[in-house]
């Protein structure tokens, strides 16, 4: 490593000197072949080739290529035709294992990258994608001298698409790759991509840092990508993205192509989203996200007006699980995050990303904005986060959200009545509180507990102020209504 860093500051002299080699004045006669100025040109250029060679040898060692076979169930088009069909292709007219008739099992081949994270003992571990290795029935590693070892699946999570596998070997010459802080990464910064690209293991491609951060809508919202020109391809899926140093400093993942190839456009995972996981799959066999109990939602900029809230960058907390860590620690619906211990929040997807990384049992100190206000840090404590088909609607306080009643939406509400001021009731959940008392998408709230509310900051501000239960005014027909009572 000390080598590769004197590279990189011989290479860094050499770059500043070229600036005078190459700031060719008007006039200037051509320099003679052989002359210093040609010797020190090309000794600029062998000091990126010896950079690349030398994070190429640190690196290859410890990049396997991941073999899987998994076993797939499809549906037999021949199935109840009979003879020659159903016998002549094996048995088509049976059921399967699970007593489904008319599918049939076979095996599929596929491959992936991979790299050596860890060694306890003789045990060694390998970081890939969940969707090169998730399903797979059968693993074998490959490492770069050719030897082949019997790959175990230790834990994968499709959430984030990572993986981790084992495998058991005597070598202790086998590398570990080191891994870098993702967190100082920044456009522009030279990197590598590692991995078996169409199958050509031991391949490595250079280029840049193309982005940092990426998590546009059709992304996964539990990471943020490192984009990069490297040049990446299926099969490369599981291997890591290295910068100067040799340090891995994310996990190829996915590439955005219209023809399947590689366009420049390649994605890795950021390896501090990752290093966590490696102990909870050694640990558990599965990721452990933290989890808190909050609904987010992103808001445009006329919705953070009415909240009062236009002056600062967060996630809205929409709805408040009850009985969850943020109820208990005093997160109120309606509130608005702008920080979680200490770090601003930019977006929802962040936070989301925050949060999940966060350890179980742990506390973590929000900040929010509550009524146009700042309040001081609230506590929470950190909970596992459950399955999806774990969380109950019923539990989601309010169980609606709450938006601005403009007068566009009087218009298609077809309300005439220029006095009527309050919020509009939308995707109300089935089951949840809202849909206990009878709640209707664009149903006017126009008091709470039966206190007057005129916009978004008013109702949620009433909202928070109401113990243990809640009614509404509901405005219909040129009259209001008081729903019944919830208790919470």
């Amino acid at each position: 490593m000390k080598k590769l860093v004197k590279l990189f500051a011989g290479l860094a002299l050499l770059l500043f000197t070229s600036t005078q080699l190459f700031a060719d004045p008007p006039k200037r006669p051509a320099a003679p072949a052989g002359s210093n100025t040609v010797n020190s040109s090309l000794a600029i250029v062998e000091a990126f080739q010896n950079v690349f060679r030398s994070v190429s040898d640190t690196m290859l060692p410890a990049v396997v290529e991941v073999d899987v076979k998994e076993t797939k169930t499809v549906q037999d088009p021949f199935s109840g035709m009979g003879w020659p069909f159903g016998d002549f292709f094996g048995n088509g007219n049976q059921n399967d294992k699970d007593g489904k008739k008319g599918t049939r099992e076979y095996e599929a081949s596929g491959l992936g990258s991979g790299v050596i994270v860890r060694r306890t003992g003789n045990t060694l571990y390998v970081l890939t994608n969940n969707h090169v290795a998730g399903s797979a029935t059968k693993i074998t590693v490959k490492l770069n001298d050719g030897r082949e070892f019997e790959g175990k699946l230790v834990g994968a999570d499709s959430r984030m698409d990572v993986a981790l596998v084992s495998f058991e070997a005597t070598d202790p010459s086998i590398p570990v790759a080191k891994l870098g802080d993702s967190d100082k990464v920044q456009p522009g910064d030279i990197c590598m991509a590692f991995g078996a690209p169409l199958g050509y293991s031991q391949s490595v491609t250079q280029g840049i840092v193309s982005a940092t951060g990426r998590s546009e809508s059709h992304m996964s919202a539990i990471s943020d990508y490192i984009q990069t020109d490297a040049a990446i391809n299926q099969g490369n899926s599981g291997g890591p993205l290295v910068n100067i140093y040799g340090e891995v400093i994310g996990i190829n993942t996915w590439i955005a192509s219209s023809s399947g190839g590689s366009v420049g456009l390649g994605f890795a995972i950021p390896i501090n989203n990752i290093k966590n996981s490696i102990d909870s799959f050694i640990k558990s066999g599965k990721m452990t996200y933290g989890w808190v109990g909050v609904s987010l939602l992103e808001v445009t900029k006329e919705y953070k007006e009415e909240l009062g809230v236009q002056a600062y960058d967060g996630a809205f907390a929409v709805e408040v699980f009850t009985n969850s860590p943020a109820f208990k620690g005093g997160i109120k619906p309606g509130d608005y995050i702008i920080e979680l211990n200490g770090k601003k929040v930019k977006t929802v997807n962040q936070l989301v990303r925050d949060v999940g990384s966060l350890r179980v049992g742990t506390t973590a100190t929000f900040k929010v904005v509550r009524g146009g206000k700042v309040l001081p840090p609230l506590t929470v404590k950190v909970e596992e986060r459950a399955k999806d088909d774990e969380i109950q609607n019923n539990k989601m306080w309010p169980g609606f959200i709450a938006t601005p009643l403009t007068d566009d939406v009087k218009k298609q509400l077809k309300i005439d009545d220029k006095k009527v001021r309050g919020v509009v009731v939308s995707n109300v959940e089935e089951k949840s509180p809202a849909a206990s008392l009878r709640l209707q998408n664009g149903d006017v709230i126009t008091a709470v507990n039966g206190k007057p509310v005129a916009n978004l900051a008013e109702f949620y501000a009433e909202l928070a102020n109401a113990q243990k239960s809640v009614n509404f005014d509901i405005y219909s027909n040129g009259g209001t209504i008081t729903t019944g009572t919830y208790k919470f």
